[in-house]
C-alpha cells in the first residue's frame, strides 16, 4: 500500500462525487486537472509514484459515481509510456485495445497500442475515428492507426488485460452504488402496509446482489495485488468472468427491486447497471477470458491448477505481509 493512499482516496472522493452525472466535457477538465494520468509514474519521473493498490482505490470510486470521462485509460497509458521512456503528450491520451474499439476515442489527443511486443504511440492526425456509442449511452469509437507513430519501444505489457482489470475496478464501485440504490428503495417503498424490505423474497434477492458484489471487490482486490507482484495473467483472467456472472446475476435485480421505476432513463439506478453491461464485453468478453483462462487451466490439469491457485495465493498474503 502506498504511504499517500488514504490522501488520493480523500481527494478522489470529493472531486468523483461533484462530478456524478456531469457530462464529459464537464468532468474531464476536472479529471485532466486533477493528475490521476501520473498515478503509476514513478516519482523520479515526475508522477504520482503510486501503486496498483492505488488505482484500484481510484478507479473504484469513479465507477461508484459513474464518472463520464476516461479515468484508468490514461492511467494505463502514462504508466506504459513511462516504463519504455518515451514523454506522454499533453492532452487526453488513451488506448486501443485489440478491438479497436476506443472509449472516448474521439476525444483522443493521443493513443497508445500494444501489439507484437511493441508499444506504439500515435498522434491525433495518425489515426481515424469511427464514432460509436456503448451501452451506457457514451462514446465508443472504433480507432484505426492509419499512419506512422511518433514513437515506439518493446512493450510485454498485456494491453486488453490490464483494461480488463479497469473494468473489474470500475464495476466493483458501480455495483456498490446500484446495491445501496436497492437497499434505499426497499426501505422506504410500502407494499401491503409494510416496507419492501420486510418481504423474505426481497431480503433473498438482495442477499445474492451482495454475494456478487462481493465477489467482484474480491476479484479486483486480487488482480490488484497480483499487478504489483508483477504478474496477473491468471487472476485478470478470472476476475473479468467473474464480472460477467456478477452482471447477470446482479444487474437485473437491482431492477426488479426498483420495479417500474427502476427502468426509467430519469433515474440514476441505469447510469450503473448500463455500464456494468458495456464494460464486461470492453477490453475482451466472456467468451475472450473463458478461452484465455481455459487454456492456462488446461495446461496445468487437475493437480496443477490446485497447486498454481495455492501457489499465486502465498504470493499475494506474503506480498500483503
Amino acid at each position: 500500500m502506498s504511504e499517500n493512499r488514504a490522501l488520493l482516496v480523500e481527494m478522489a472522493e470529493g472531486l468523483f462525487a461533484d462530478l456524478a452525472g456531469a457530462s464529459f466535457e464537464a468532468a474531464w477538465p476536472r479529471v485532466a486537472e486533477a493528475g490521476f494520468a501520473s498515478l503509476l509514474v514513478s516519482a523520479d519521473q515526475g508522477g504520482f509514484g503510486g501503486d496498483w493498490g492505488d488505482v484500484l482505490a481510484v478507479l473504484r470510486l469513479a465507477g461508484l459515481n459513474a464518472v463520464a470521462a476516461p479515468v484508468a485509460e490514461p492511467i494505463i497509458a502514462h504508466a506504459l509510456l513511462a516504463q519504455a521512456g518515451i514523454a506522454a503528450p499533453a492532452g487526453l491520451v488513451t488506448l486501443v485495445g485489440r478491438s479497436g474499439r476506443t472509449p472516448f476515442g474521439r476525444h483522443a489527443d493521443a493513443v497508445v497500442s500494444v501489439a507484437d511486443g511493441v508499444l506504439s504511440l500515435h498522434a491525433r492526425g495518425a489515426f481515424t475515428v469511427e464514432e460509436g456509442t456503448s451501452l451506457a449511452g457514451e462514446p465508443s469509437d472504433l480507432v484505426k492507426l492509419t499512419g506512422a507513430p511518433a514513437a515506439s519501444a518493446p512493450c510485454a505489457a498485456d494491453l486488453d488485460g490490464l483494461g480488463a482489470f479497469a473494468r473489474v475496478a470500475q464495476a466493483s464501485g458501480a455495483l456498490e452504488s446500484a446495491f445501496t440504490l436497492a437497499i434505499d428503495h426497499v426501505n422506504t417503498r410500502v407494499q401491503f402496509g409494510r416496507t419492501l424490505a420486510k418481504f423474505q423474497a426481497v431480503q433473498q434477492a438482495l442477499a445474492e446482489f451482495s454475494e456478487e458484489a462481493a465477489a467482484v471487490d474480491a476479484a479486483a482486490a486480487a488482480c490488484a495485488a497480483a499487478l504489483d507482484v508483477g504478474d496477473a495473467g491468471f487472476e485478470i483472467a478470472a476476475a473479468k468472468m467473474r464480472l460477467g456472472l456478477a452482471v447477470d446475476r446482479a444487474t437485473p435485480i437491482a431492477h426488479r427491486m426498483h420495479g417500474a421505476i427502476g427502468f426509467t432513463m430519469e433515474y440514476a439506478l441505469n447510469r450503473y447497471t448500463r455500464r456494468l453491461m458495456a464494460w464486461r464485453s470492453e477490453f475482451g468478453n466472456d467468451a475472450f477470458w473463458a478461452e484465455a483462462l481455459g487454456r492456462r487451466v488446461a495446461v496445468l490439469g487437475g493437480h496443477g491448477l490446485w497447486r498454481e491457485v495455492a501457489a499465486r495465493t502465498d504470493r499475494l498474503i506474503g506480498q500483503e505481509a
